[in-house]
């Protein structure tokens, strides 16, 4: 039990760390180049993995069709939905994308409602009206502030984005070792934004090491640790508890980009993170 709420804590933290790591490597670069980065190099540590477990030999024995949607899973969920959330995260900063990016728990309940039948209760529902009231909130707080919009748009298409890529985990998770979907998820993801951004390829040269170091440091706490950790914790206490312990990760975000980015905070910034956690842990228990 101690070791499960562990593994949970030490994923929550490492969100909330890549949070910081990313917006620190995104200074200089443009979001789809950090993205690039962080991507491959992510992809070349599960390689490693891959080859010392022997997991290579499940990825070959794999259906088409699984690899398929592991493919489309991997776009929504670390190209086009990091893409946006990298986006709002220069535009908006850490404070103020990460409550509106936290909302993906309640579209994935609303995708998993259309498209799988899952049942909606009374805290659902509540845990909903939590989130949307913590967006409202936070959306006036960005108008007083004469944030840039095009950011704010991003912030609200990661989580749509990102919720698709998990309902399709979902349904691969019972057919794949998890471990194995979480590396090729990743693999897929380095390969697809490879294709889609051949042309800009170039610029990665331009990249210094420190810029590197700190992008893959985020790839790793983000797309590694955290992941492996998450479901290590998933499997100990159940879906049920692990995963209130890991929403706890837009607070260790906000507090780090106070502490360490000087990002100004505000009063309705900290009511929102509050209902938003709230109401994800509503949705989640």
């Amino acid at each position: 039990m101690i070791l499960g709420v562990l593994f949970a804590l030490i994923s929550a933290f490492c969100w909330g760390t890549a949070s910081i790591l990313i917006k620190i490597g995104l200074r200089n670069k443009t979001p789809i180049i950090a993205n690039l980065v962080r991507l491959l190099f992510s992809s070349l540590v599960y390689v490693v993995i891959f080859t010392i477990g022997g997991n290579f030999q499940e990825i070959v024995s794999m259906p088409l069709r699984y690899h398929i949607v592991a493919f489309i899973s991997a776009q929504f969920g670390f190209v086009i939905g990091d893409y946006f959330y990298f986006s709002a995260l220069k535009s908006l900063g850490v404070s103020r994308t990460v409550p509106i990016t936290s909302t993906y728990p309640l579209w994935t309940l609303v995708w998993a409602y259309i498209f799988l039948g899952r049942e909606i209760t009374l805290r659902i529902t509540i845990g909903a009206l939590m989130i949307v009231l913590g967006i409202i909130i936070v959306r006036q707080a960005e108008v007083e502030e004469h944030v840039d919009p095009r950011g704010l748009l991003y912030a609200f298409l990661t989580p749509i984005s990102w919720s698709m890529a998990i309902i399709l985990m979902d349904w691969l998770s019972n057919r794949i070792s998890s471990l194995t979907l979480a590396g090729l998820r990743i693999i897929y993801a380095a390969l697809g934004l490879t294709i889609a951004s051949v042309k800009i390829i170039p610029e990665i040269k331009k990249v210094t090491i420190k810029e590197i170091a700190v992008i893959s440091t985020a790839g790793v706490l983000g797309l590694v640790v955290a992941q492996y950790t998450f479901v290590s914790s998933v499997a100990m206490l159940g879906s049920q508890i692990a995963t209130p312990i890991t929403a706890i990760n837009p607070i260790i975000s906000t507090l780090l980009a106070i502490l360490f980015l000087k990002e100004p905070p505000n009063w309705k910034i900290w009511i929102s993170l509050g209902l938003v956690v709230s109401g994800i842990w509503l949705l989640t228990a």
